[in-house]
Protein backbone atom coordinates (compact mmCIF):
# COMPACT_ATOMS: atom_id res chain seq x y z
CA UNK A 1 0.00 0.00 0.00
CA UNK A 2 1.00 3.70 -0.90
CA UNK A 3 0.80 6.63 0.93
CA UNK A 4 0.05 9.52 -0.65
CA UNK A 5 0.33 12.96 0.90
CA UNK A 6 -1.55 16.15 -0.13
CA UNK A 7 0.29 19.02 1.16
CA UNK A 8 -1.07 23.16 0.52
CA UNK A 9 2.60 23.96 0.86
CA UNK A 10 1.30 27.49 -0.50
CA UNK A 11 -0.67 28.11 2.55
CA UNK A 12 2.26 27.75 4.84
CA UNK A 13 4.48 30.28 5.67
CA UNK A 14 8.64 29.91 4.75
CA UNK A 15 11.04 30.15 7.64
CA UNK A 16 14.24 30.36 7.98
CA UNK A 17 16.78 28.28 9.90
CA UNK A 18 20.30 29.33 9.11
CA UNK A 19 21.54 31.77 6.23
CA UNK A 20 21.00 30.59 2.43
CA UNK A 21 17.75 28.37 3.81
CA UNK A 22 13.92 28.49 3.86
CA UNK A 23 11.79 26.01 4.50
CA UNK A 24 8.21 25.10 4.85
CA UNK A 25 6.95 22.17 6.87
CA UNK A 26 3.69 20.33 8.40
CA UNK A 27 4.01 17.31 10.48
CA UNK A 28 2.11 14.49 9.92
CA UNK A 29 1.32 10.32 10.34
CA UNK A 30 4.45 10.60 12.80
CA UNK A 31 6.74 12.20 9.43
CA UNK A 32 7.72 15.83 8.73
CA UNK A 33 7.19 15.99 5.65
CA UNK A 34 9.27 19.49 4.49
CA UNK A 35 10.05 21.97 1.09
CA UNK A 36 13.29 23.39 1.64
CA UNK A 37 14.80 25.61 -0.67
CA UNK A 38 18.83 26.09 -0.61
CA UNK A 39 20.91 29.24 -2.39
CA UNK A 40 24.69 29.37 -2.87
CA UNK A 41 24.41 31.85 0.37
CA UNK A 42 24.24 28.41 2.56
CA UNK A 43 27.24 27.78 4.34
CA UNK A 44 28.72 24.26 4.03
CA UNK A 45 26.87 22.44 6.87
CA UNK A 46 26.81 19.17 8.44
CA UNK A 47 23.79 17.60 9.50
CA UNK A 48 23.37 14.08 11.81
CA UNK A 49 19.57 13.55 11.13
CA UNK A 50 18.61 10.96 8.24
CA UNK A 51 16.89 12.59 5.40
CA UNK A 52 14.78 10.35 2.60
CA UNK A 53 13.88 13.22 -0.48
CA UNK A 54 13.43 14.15 -3.98
CA UNK A 55 14.88 16.56 -5.81
CA UNK A 56 12.67 19.24 -7.09
CA UNK A 57 14.60 22.07 -8.81
CA UNK A 58 18.47 21.95 -9.13
CA UNK A 59 21.59 20.57 -8.07
CA UNK A 60 23.40 20.08 -5.05
CA UNK A 61 26.38 18.39 -3.70
CA UNK A 62 26.50 15.97 -0.95
CA UNK A 63 29.45 14.66 0.87
CA UNK A 64 29.06 12.01 3.53
CA UNK A 65 32.00 10.20 5.08
CA UNK A 66 34.83 9.73 1.93
CA UNK A 67 31.87 9.84 -0.55
CA UNK A 68 30.26 12.81 -3.00
CA UNK A 69 27.84 12.36 -4.91
CA UNK A 70 25.77 15.33 -6.67
CA UNK A 71 22.27 15.13 -6.84
CA UNK A 72 20.17 17.12 -9.88
CA UNK A 73 16.44 17.57 -10.63
CA UNK A 74 14.20 14.40 -10.01
CA UNK A 75 17.20 12.41 -8.42
CA UNK A 76 15.78 10.54 -4.81
CA UNK A 77 18.50 11.47 -1.98
CA UNK A 78 18.76 9.04 0.78
CA UNK A 79 20.97 10.24 3.76
CA UNK A 80 21.47 7.79 6.76
CA UNK A 81 21.07 8.34 10.58
CA UNK A 82 23.64 8.67 13.28
CA UNK A 83 26.66 10.23 14.05
CA UNK A 84 28.59 7.74 11.84
CA UNK A 85 26.64 8.74 8.88
CA UNK A 86 26.98 12.74 9.03
CA UNK A 87 27.32 14.84 5.91
CA UNK A 88 27.65 17.94 4.48
CA UNK A 89 25.84 19.74 1.62
CA UNK A 90 27.11 22.15 -1.10
CA UNK A 91 24.33 24.25 -3.25
CA UNK A 92 25.96 24.02 -7.35
CA UNK A 93 23.18 25.78 -8.72
CA UNK A 94 20.50 28.47 -7.40
CA UNK A 95 17.81 28.14 -5.89
CA UNK A 96 17.81 24.38 -4.70
CA UNK A 97 14.28 23.00 -3.69
CA UNK A 98 14.18 19.15 -2.16
CA UNK A 99 11.36 17.70 -0.83
CA UNK A 100 12.36 15.79 2.34
CA UNK A 101 10.24 13.25 4.45
CA UNK A 102 11.85 12.53 7.97
CA UNK A 103 10.48 10.89 11.37
CA UNK A 104 9.46 13.25 13.85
Amino acid sequence: MTIQYKIEFDQLEWTSPIKGVRHKYIDQDGLRLRLVEYTKEMPLHWCEKGHYGYVIQGEIEIECGNERRIFKTGDGVFLPDGADHRHRAKVLSEPVLIFFMEKV
